[in-house]
């Protein structure tokens, strides 16, 4: 009956707490519980460290559990001692607070605060022997800090609601740090970066895991984004365009014919919106051909073909056109323009070698770092998260674009599959109900990127890996962020 009384006693205390309106998050008092939260359960319960954990308990602790029931301070200590910590070296189980979840309520008495109240969520990984952690549970919890002789001590904690938790639902999972860490180790992705785009700006960026082995990756940290580099290429002649120094549907031969296709009549039919939505004809390298030169496999303008070449062939035009080397025209109308002072298609002096990302096979083994020194229209640009998630958020805006050469660039300029199209540069994808989404992905050994934005919305995502599959989590991650909009060219490309 008495413990009955207790849990009776906690959950009013919890109940009337409600009338007294919850802190921010910039409260010196909420910074203090998360300080003890944190001193509780990462200092003391994730490493075994009895003592720490018994310093913060009030000599009159409870511990409300809805699968193991009531314990007392003095039971707690001792079934954690001969439990979960009886052999660390081979089990651990390790407890991750969702910031976000976290809610504090002062409690007053006369007008003076005794206590607070802390609800929140929190997550628990399990680790057995060398395996990866791995998320196992999830939990709401209710504690009790009460000021005794001005300390702050943990009086009642209440876990309940538990139940499996699996890291396929990402409910909250991509909203903690920890809990995107396992998640990657889980599915052996050694670096991921993640921009979100929201309301037209880049509001977050984030790099996880290591890019080099056992070295966390920095917040600025370089990656080879392969053909992510042909969006920026685009945007180089678009922009050309826009300033009335190139056209749109001039043909390419009055500044560049390659010689193996000169005695080819159909060369003169290549312009750049034929390149651009590729549409050009050319195999996506000519390297894959038995002779390795360039040729027409169908006429140009007549039906879609993946191709690097024909980017690169743009790159010659332009190039002999303006004088200028491709990265040369890209900084003055590109990079320096927007801040992208980490973006390069060249590996030149100013490229920080401590900071580029190591690309890995399927089976962890590394891929050498080629240092490019000329730059490629269509691959091996290389970049940071911030400066590709400013650029996709500028392209979604057709910033610096005329509105006729925007619009150009998201229409559908040839089919690709159903409600798939390629516009000027980007892939676009017809969403229903006029709304649409701009897309690119990027893939070479060791890196597996995309972007897609959706200019309607303001909504965008970037996602940069490195490891040859590294495409396996994109789905996770387009759905989280993209909700309705990103189920839908889930549907598209699986479809």
């Amino acid at each position: 009956m008495a413990k009955f009384s207790q849990i009776i006693v906690s959950f009013c205390i919890l109940f009337f707490s409600i009338t007294q309106a919850q802190i921010k998050n910039t409260d010196p008092l909420y910074k203090t519980i998360m300080s003890k939260d944190s001193l509780f359960f990462s200092a003391g319960y994730n490493h075994c460290n009895i003592s720490q954990m018994e310093s913060l308990l009030s000599d009159t602790f409870e511990f409300y559990h809805d699968k193991g029931g009531y314990e007392d301070r003095k039971q707690f200590i001792n079934d954690f001692k001969t439990g979960l910590c009886k052999s660390p070296e081979t089990y651990q189980l390790k407890r991750v607070l969702v910031g976000k979840s976290t809610e504090i309520y002062p409690m007053y008495k006369d007008g003076k605060m005794y206590a607070a109240i802390q609800n929140g969520d929190h997550l628990f990984y399990e680790k057995v022997g060398n395996q990866a952690e791995k998320l196992v549970g999830e939990a709401k919890f209710t504690h009790l800090w009460m000021l005794e002789n001005a300390e702050w001590k943990l009086k009642n904690s209440l876990s309940f609601n538990h139940h499996p938790k699996q890291t396929t639902d990402s409910e909250t999972m991509f909203d903690n740090d920890q809990s995107m860490e396992s998640w990657l180790k889980e599915n052996n992705i050694p670096t991921l970066g993640l921009g979100i785009i929201e309301g037209g700006k880049l509001k977050q960026v984030k790099v996880f895991g290591d890019f080099k082995k056992g070295i966390p990756a920095p917040h600025d940290a370089l990656f080879n984004v392969a053909s992510l580099t042909k969006p920026v290429t685009a945007m180089v002649a678009l922009r050309m365009i826009s300033l009335g120094k190139w056209k749109l549907d001039e043909p390419l031969d009055t500044y560049w014919t390659d010689p193996d296709i000169i005695n080819d009549p159909r060369h003169q039919k290549l312009t750049t919106r034929i390149i651009l939505s590729h549409q050009s004809g050319f195999p996506n390298w000519r390297w894959m051909n038995t002779d390795k030169k360039l040729n027409f496999q169908f006429d140009p303008g007549t039906k879609y073909q993946y191709s690097g070449e024909g980017f690169e062939y743009l790159r010659k035009a332009l190039e002999k056109k303006f004088g200028k080397s491709l990265d040369q025209l890209a900084q003055e109308l590109i990079f320096n323009r927007l801040k992208m002072n980490h973006t390069n298609y060249i590996w030149d002096q100013a490229t920080d070698a401590s900071k580029f990302v190591t690309g890995y096979n399927e089976k962890g083994e590394a891929y050498p770092i080629e240092k490019i020194k000329t730059a490629n229209a269509a691959d091996d640009l290389h970049t940071t998260v911030e400066d590709y998630g400013n650029f996709m958020a500028h392209v979604m805006k057709g910033k610096n674009l005329k509105p006729e050469i925007f619009k150009e660039m998201v229409k559908k300029q040839v089919k690709v599959k159903e409600n798939k199209y390629f516009g000027l540069g980007f892939e676009v994808y017809d969403l229903g109900n006029d709304e649409y989404a701009l897309s690119h992905g990027g893939a070479d050994q060791g890196t597996r990127c995309i972007t897609i934005v959706l200019p309607n919305s303001g909504k965008g995502i970037v996602i940069f890996t490195n490891v040859d599959d590294g495409y396996k989590v994109y789905e996770k991650l387009v759905l989280h962020y993209l909700g309705e909009e990103g189920k839908k060219i889930v549907e598209i490309e699986t479809r």
